[in-house]
């Protein structure tokens, strides 16, 4: 039984009142319940007790049948008759209530359905079967999600997992969280009659999970109320604070939004453009928050105007009149039609100052826009109904196997649907799940095959690799961002293109590093997880024991060396091949006499042959000989992995260089710089050994060395 289902108790202190933004339909707890211990009506008629609901429906849906709301009411009504809410009501007005707020929203019929009957499973004795039989499949399961699990099975961890299962119901039907979010309100709205310390533990919920939640399914109109009520409750001094604030700005002679709002109704209206102008009282929690970024607030702050019109072309019409005509304030412009959030929302954003300093922000939307706006998922009605023309598809899945392709899913419920089922315990779900929720952008980056992956503001090229790749990304070893190459810890932005480099060694690993580079729930977990079940593999950073690091000789390729290969315009000259450059046949060379009748030979394109001409040194003609031997020193950048330097050391064998001398760099930032000065029997050979150091896994650049 759910906590409001009980015997009746001496009520307790009621949550202040909250202003809300439009006169909206409340129900009268006194007359419902006593419709409600009347009994039920005439069997086909409409109960009186839901004429509310019907008529809520009917202005959304004018062709609805109703007979599955009246016999979910007459099933709901004699389940829950003899229990009582703490405030006094029948309990049946709970359920009433749900159901109203989901009908002014615009949800559809099935959806009202499951609201009567949200709680019957669970308080009394009606079976999910019987829902089934009586209702159908789509029923049974919408009640079957918002059904807690039982506190004598779970204990303690029955919260978060029955948050677990109705996330996982919602990943296949997004109505079971739309249900759960208007069932959370009524509770809310009625919240005065608990102790106080279940008071402040179910508005931490609340706030934490549920709120976020809204958000993200974009129903703005159950979220602000939410947070007014959820203020209230924990921060009491400052909700009585912006309390006295929006009252004596109401008390104000004058009203300077609302002369705004009749300068930007001429405006449009001597511009030919329909239109809606209205002002939107801002709710209590966004007050508060304008009041601590811009200290004290002015007329124009305790409200934003509200455009409506008629198709998408006129938002911008409308946007092109008030930024000609009124002065704007340009940063304050943000296009949310051309670029919608991710949680559906679309609008425009300036605002307008008067000569008087006075700033009204305004939002530009389509009345269908504005539907969305405020009800979210709730606004699409049934996501998975056909077209009225579509024909039916052959086969179709029952939403219980789990398996439904939700049209509405986004991509944040996805990749929190992914995370979960890796969770170990209920302690880090319900724990991460807080965290997750926390996270309110998202980004897109998208992949070079084309293909995007929908990310959390500040997420990193580690979370963009367990993102694509799963538990498959501890072989991760690098990536690219917008070509240009990346460290693991790169925080990315949205639009960024994320090429992530993979390994190939099956002795790949992550690095504990990686933990402090990780944003989302999905790479933590995973790196977690192996780290715990590799202790040894974890005692040790990852990267620096990546390559081994002990000193080797240092190259002697820049010491005076007589070569053959080389002729040189200067009789009795001896020939040194530069160790800056590294020439090799058939680059093209020339040569600077220094001390001791030496000729040094350097690349063209060499920095130190433009420094030697720069000081007035003559050249000295060189040219190659019949030789195609040659020594050259490369240079190697690449990502630190067990066995990379035996890995490459081994390509470097098989294309026949013979390794003159190596120095390997200790790491940094994940990366190692390895220095090879080698011999080639045929200079012709050197583009194929580059290549094969490259080809090496974990190896991202080679090049000829290049000292300054």
């Amino acid at each position: 039984m759910s906590a409001e289902a009980t015997n009746p108790a001496t009520p307790g202190p009621v949550v202040p009142t909250v202003a809300r933004r439009k006169a909206r339909a409340r129900i009268d707890l006194r007359r419902l319940g006593l419709a409600a211990l009347l009994g039920n009506a005439a069997r086909g008629k409409l109960p009186d007790a839901i004429g509310h609901v019907a008529e809520a429906h009917r202005a959304h849906y004018p062709d609805a049948d109703l007979e599955p709301l009246r016999r979910a009411y007459v099933l709901a009504e004699s389940s829950h008759r003899g229990q009582m809410r703490k405030s006094g009501e029948p309990y049946i007005t709970h359920p009433l209530a749900v159901t109203l707020i989901l009908a002014e929203l615009g949800a559809e019929t099935t959806t009202l359905t499951a609201s009567l009957l949200h709680d019957t499973v669970e308080d009394t004795d009606v079976t999910l079967d019987q829902v089934r039989e009586q209702f159908g499949e789509e029923v049974r399961y919408l009640v079957d999600g918002v059904t807690k699990l039982e506190k004598v099975d779970y204990g303690a961890a029955a919260e978060p997992e029955t948050f677990r299962k109705m996330l996982v119901a919602t990943g296949s039907d997004v109505r079971v969280m739309s249900i759960k979010l208007a069932d959370r309100l009524h509770n809310m709205r009625t919240l005065g009659v608990m102790r106080r310390e279940k008071q402040e533990r179910i508005a931490k919920v609340t706030r934490d999970v549920l709120i976020p939640l809204a958000e993200r399914l974009g129903v703005q109109a159950l979220k602000t109320e939410l947070e007014d009520l959820v203020f209230a409750i924990l921060h009491p001094e400052e909700y009585e604070h912006t309390r006295e604030l929006i009252a004596a700005n109401a008390a104000r002679a004058d009203d300077p939004l609302a002369a705004i709002a009749d300068e930007v109704r001429s405006v449009l209206r001597e511009a030919d453009i329909p239109a809606e102008v209205l002002i939107r009282p801002r709710h209590f929690v966004s007050v508060h928050r304008v009041s601590r970024k811009r200290g004290e607030l002015r007329g124009a702050d305790f409200g934003r105007l509200l455009v409506l019109v008629n198709e998408d072309a006129d938002c911008y019409a409308v946007l092109g009149e008030l930024h000609t005509c009124l002065t704007p304030v340009v940063s304050e412009f943000k296009d949310f039609i051309a670029v919608p959030k991710f949680n559906l929302y679309q609008s425009l954003h300036t605002a307008v100052a008067r000569a008087d300093g006075q700033v009204a922000e305004v939002l530009i939307r389509t009345h269908q826009m504005h539907k969305v706006a405020e009800a979210g998922v709730v606004a699409l009605g049934n996501p998975y109904a056909p077209a009225a023309d579509a024909p039916a598809p052959e086969t179709s899945k029952d939403p219980a196997d789990g398996e439904r392709a939700d049209p509405t899913r986004p991509g944040w419920l996805s990749r929190l649907l992914d995370w979960q089922k890796a969770a170990p315990d209920t302690d880090t779900f319900w724990s991460t799940l807080r965290e997750d929720l926390a996270q309110d952008r998202e980004i897109t980056v998208f992949r070079p095959d084309g293909g995007t992956l929908g990310l959390p503001e500040g997420a990193t090229c580690v979370d963009a690799a367990y993102a694509q790749y799963g538990e498959d990304a501890h072989a991760c070893i690098g990536a690219r961002v917008n070509g240009r190459l990346a460290t693991l810890s790169t925080v990315l932005r949205d639009g960024d293109t994320v090429q992530l480099l993979m390994g190939q060694d099956p002795a790949s690993e992550p690095s504990r590093e990686w933990l402090e580079h990780a944003h989302t729930p999905a790479a933590r977990i995973a790196i977690q997880r192996w780290l715990a079940t590799h202790p040894d593999s974890a005692e040790e950073p990852h990267v620096p024991a990546a390559v081994p690091t002990r000193p080797v000789p240092e190259p002697q390729a820049s010491g005076p060396r007589t070569d053959s290969a080389v002729v040189v315009d200067r009789p009795g000259a001896t020939v040194r091949l530069a160790g800056c450059c590294t020439p090799v046949p058939p680059d093209e060379v020339t040569g600077f006499a220094v001390r001791g009748g030496v000729v040094t030979v350097h690349r063209v394109e060499c920095a130190a042959v433009a420094h030697m001409k720069g000081t007035g040194r003559p050249e000295t003609a060189v040219s190659w000989g019949d030789s195609t031997a040659c020594r050259v020193t490369l240079v190697a950048e690449s990502f630190g992995r067990p066995h990379l330097l035996a890995d490459l050391t081994e390509a470097m064998a098989q294309e026949g260089a013979e390794i003159v001398s190596a120095t390997v760099e200790p790491p940094s930032q994940q990366r190692v710089r390895h220095t090879y000065t080698v011999e080639l029997p045929d200079a012709a050979h050197l583009p194929d050994l580059m290549r094969a150091m490259r080809n090496v896994p974990g190896v991202y650049d080679v090049g000829r060395a290049q000292h300054q």
